[in-house]
């Protein structure tokens, strides 16, 4: 046996109600019970929509840092292989002087790498509105700078 409830609609809703009871094989018990499972059955979509959009946040902030560690490491390799070819072949065979002309040229690498990086980090900052990262390289000039 079914329990019985007791109701109190508006009038429009009520009329609304006869109005959809009133066509053949309808009831108002059949339509009211419909609609409350409609009701019940998507009542917690808010909170999973909420865990999924938390979750795809995290996904995304952790695509753009591994896209930005890739930008790195390409950079950087694009910038190795160019010293590579320009320097290698003036390298006088190794001294005491050659190892500091070859130190100087290591920091001078990895100061434009750095600055290649904090200029795409203020560009990516302008298209995403956020702001640019504090991690800077090390013997590089920081954004503040």
């Amino acid at each position: 046996m079914k329990p019985r409830h007791h109701l109190y609609l508006d009038d429009d809703l009520t009329q609304e109600l006869e109005h959809l009871a009133s066509k053949p094989g309808a009831s108002k018990s059949a339509i009211v019970t419909a609609a409350l499972r409609q009701y019940l059955k998507h009542k917690g979509a808010d909170d999973r929509d909420e865990a999924l959009r938390s979750r795809l946040d995290r996904l995304s902030r952790h695509q753009q840092r591994t896209e930005r560690d890739l930008d790195l490491i390409v950079e950087t390799l694009t910038r190795l292989v160019r010293v590579y070819l320009l320097m290698t072949s003036h390298m006088p065979a190794p001294d005491e002087a050659g190892r500091a002309q070859a130190r100087a040229r290591y920091d001078q690498f990895i100061n434009e790498v750095g600055r290649a990086m904090a200029g795409r980090d203020n560009a990516d900052a302008a298209v995403t509105g956020r702001a640019p990262s504090a991690q800077t390289l090390p013997g590089t000039p920081s954004l503040a700078e």
